[in-house]
Formats: C-alpha cells, sequence, structure tokens
C-alpha cells in the first residue's frame, strides 16, 4: 500500500460563531497542525460557523484578534476543500458573494487560482461526512 492509499481523510465541522469563544480559533489551528502533518483535510461550515468565513470581519468590538484573514492562506497549507452548507447560509440571509473569496493555486494548471469554498446542500454535507475517516467537530 501505497502513502497516499494509507493516508486517512480528516474533516473539521466549525459550527460555532466565530466570536464570543474559541472554537473557531481553536479549529483553524488544529486544521493547520494536520495539514502540517501532510493529512487529507476538508473543513466544513454548518451552523453559525458559516459566519467564520465572512469577508470584511472585524473582531474589535468583541475585544478579539480578528484571525479571520488566516483562512486565505489554508490553499498555501494544501488545505483546498472548504465546504459551506446552503441551507445554513440561507437561514442566515447569507450569499456566496458574502464570504471571503479563498483561492488556492492548482499546479496542474499553471498555477491558475481556483475557488477553494463549496457551497453544498444538507444531504451532500451528509455524504459527505458519511464519508471520512475522522470528523472533528467545533
Amino acid at each position: 500500500m501505497t502513502d497516499e492509499q494509507q493516508r486517512k481523510t480528516f474533516l473539521y465541522i466549525n459550527r460555532r460563531a466565530p466570536f464570543g469563544t474559541i472554537y473557531a480559533l481553536e479549529s483553524l489551528e488544529v486544521v493547520l497542525i494536520g495539514a502540517a502533518f501532510e493529512q487529507d483535510v476538508s473543513v466544513a461550515f454548518i451552523d453559525d460557523g458559516v459566519f467564520q468565513l465572512l469577508n470584511n470581519q472585524d473582531a474589535t468590538a468583541a475585544g478579539m484578534k480578528t484571525f479571520s484573514k488566516i483562512y486565505r492562506a489554508l490553499g498555501d497549507y494544501e488545505v483546498r476543500k472548504l465546504y459551506v452548507e446552503k441551507e445554513s447560509m440561507d437561514l442566515r440571509g447569507l450569499t456566496i458573494e458574502d464570504l471571503m473569496p479563498i483561492t488556492y493555486e492548482d499546479e496542474d494548471e499553471d498555477y491558475a487560482e481556483k475557488p477553494s469554498i463549496k457551497v453544498v446542500d444538507r444531504s451532500e454535507m451528509a455524504q459527505l461526512i458519511a464519508s471520512q475517516d475522522v470528523v472533528l467537530s467545533f
């Protein structure tokens, strides 16, 4: 068996808003650690977790450090699969245009920038979760 065949898939699910608790920041740190150890990493945003990807965030009013810009660096860590649940966005009045433009460079296509965020419906999210070797929820 090759290393690629032995590599497990890890899905990190973000369910909480970016500010008010440490869950969002802790999740992002764990994702970066997993990617540094060359895990096959995917990240899902469900419920209030969709707010973590809002564009132009400013956490100073909450007395916290704004860490959302780190999401834009995920492609540099080979984290290219970010899934946002459509129903969660709809319930919160959000569209894909409200989210940060997170991209990665595709080496196979002359380093063309491609979007990392994919909006999926609830049934697709359930299939994604079921297909993973390891699921961690924050």
